[in-house]
């Protein structure tokens, strides 16, 4: 027999049997010495790392970016510096609140994280299928994300603290008037939009920044389920959305998304009426048109999903030469946060992991940790700086151009702009009447139950969105409003 079909343990060592674990005699208890059951056992007590506390159930898969329009003007990232250029790229997908073990079709926004192998190492664009979020600030997230998440003494859900939460929260309303729009439910993954949601930048040759916000245009059309058809599927499909991603690769129907950005120069940005940071709003498409700059296709799915889809991390620290970030809050606190969530979840060398290893060569002087892996280092020097010519040195030419800041530093209240209405109404009187009326009885679905206090609160919002909105639901809910 080839060696090669041995069964070995971890260490390589043959197994010689894998069906009786050692004991003392037929009908004796087991042995401490059972190196292969407690290795089996013991590695079986570990399969499992923390689930992602947002974003926990998902799909991934393998793909290609390519150029089909000049943007060098805009950026110098060599990714963008010939049309017909292709970058390898790994695109997860997934529900924002519910755990691993919840179903695909349940109402939630869907996370659009996309992984970008470029030769000047990983960029990361880790965003949703709406354009817009709930909060304007990062250190509101711990608290909104709790209130999608369970009671601590009933460990259910709550539409009460849901509520509760967003009637304290009128910026959530842009978000919430999607979110139970018949776009809340997307009919798999391949059928709907994804978005950057927050400002980024781009850096040219030249030094010049320009602002930005990434749109991926489905090219299959938008498709979406309806609340009846998403609750059958939930309780019979529960992960419809991964099936009908993978199988869709390996019949090769590869999803195609047209990538297109917004440009606001710096000068425009100072003089826009509204924060161009702020994640609750849109730009006008009108004033900001989109450039079309290039084409994504999903094309592989991965060998085995925990290794590449379970264990992969994404995050808006992982930049390239050419792009960068905002004065977005919520941008500026995902910078961390999900960086350190990796820290925690994988482990300190997660980017060591083949998934989310860049494609080009690292040289950094990180050494040790959990699972550090290859020669970690060898002899070379783990400080800086060194008399070492060949060691890896600091590269000025990257620098991004100095970005003007101005103000006190204090905790300035966000909420001093109070429009947290108008993006909201415009959307909702877009709608036709059919629309209308889906988002007036979904929320009213989704408000049973809630307190009369919380009730009359949010109706206010909804009616100054618009006076039809909050009447319908007022209407539906069966209340006056207050």
């Amino acid at each position: 027999m080839d060696k090669k079909t041995y069964l070995t343990t971890a260490s390589g060592a043959p197994v010689a049997d894998n069906q009786n674990s050692r004991s003392a005699g037929p009908r004796g208890p087991l042995l401490l010495d059972d190196f292969h059951l407690i290795e089996k056992l013991a590695h079986f007590n570990r399969e499992n790392i923390p689930e992602r506390r947002v974003h926990a159930k998902g799909s991934g898969a393998y793909g290609t970016f390519t150029v089909t329009r000049d943007i060098t003007r805009y950026t110098s990232a060599k990714l963008f510096d010939a049309v017909g250029k292709q970058t390898p790229t790994f695109l997860r997908f997934s529900t924002v609140g519910g755990e691993r073990g919840s179903a695909d079709t349940e109402r939630d926004p869907r996370g659009f994280a996309l992984k970008f192998y470029t030769e000047e190492g990983n960029w990361d664009i880790v965003g949703n299928n709406t354009p817009v979020f709930f909060i304007r600030d990062p250190l509101k997230f711990p608290d909104f994300i709790h209130t999608q998440k369970r009671l601590p003494q009933s460990n259910l859900k709550s539409a009460q603290m849901m509520w509760d939460f967003w009637s304290h929260s009128p910026e959530a309303l842009h978000q919430i008037t999607i979110l139970f729009s018949d776009r809340g439910i997307p009919d798999g993954y391949r059928h709907m939009h994804g978005f950057g949601s927050h400002t980024y930048s781009l850096v040219n040759a030249q030094g010049e920044r320009h602002w930005v916000k990434w749109h991926y245009k489905t090219q299959q059309g938008i498709k979406n389920l309806a609340p009846a058809e998403a609750a059958r599927l939930a309780g019979t499909d529960p992960d419809y959305a991964q099936r009908d991603l993978f199988n869709a690769i390996e019949r090769g129907e590869f999803p195609k998304w047209s990538v297109c950005i917004q440009i606001m120069s710096e000068a425009q940005a100072e003089a826009h009426h509204e924060n161009p940071f702020d994640v609750t709003k849109t730009w006008s498409q009108k004033a900001f048109p989109l450039i079309e700059v290039g084409e994504l296709e999903l094309n592989r799915n991965p060998l085995n999903y925990f290794a590449e889809v379970e264990q992969a991390t994404f995050g808006p620290s992982n930049m390239i030469p050419g792009v960068g970030l905002s004065p977005d809050r919520m941008l500026q606190g995902r910078v961390f946060a999900y960086a350190d969530a990796h820290r925690y979840r994988v482990g300190t060398n997660h980017q060591q992991l083949p998934v989310n290893a860049p494609r080009s060569p690292v040289n950094s002087y990180q050494r040790d940790g959990s699972m550090a892996f290859g020669s970690n280092g060898g002899a070379a020097p783990n400080y800086e700086p060194n008399s070492y010519a060949n060691a890896p040195k600091q590269a000025p030419q990257y620098a991004e151009p100095p970005l003007q800041l101005n103000g006190a530093a204090a905790r300035h209240d966000h909420r001093e702009d109070s429009d947290y209405y108008s993006h909201a109404g415009a959307l909702f009187r877009l709608m036709s009447a059919e629309q209308k009326a889906l988002l007036i009885s979904n929320i009213a679905g989704a408000m049973a139950g809630v307190t009369e206090d919380v009730v009359q609160r949010q109706l206010q919002y909804f009616f100054k969105a618009d006076p039809a909105y909050g009447e319908g639901i007022a209407k539906a809910l069966g209340v006056q409003l207050g």
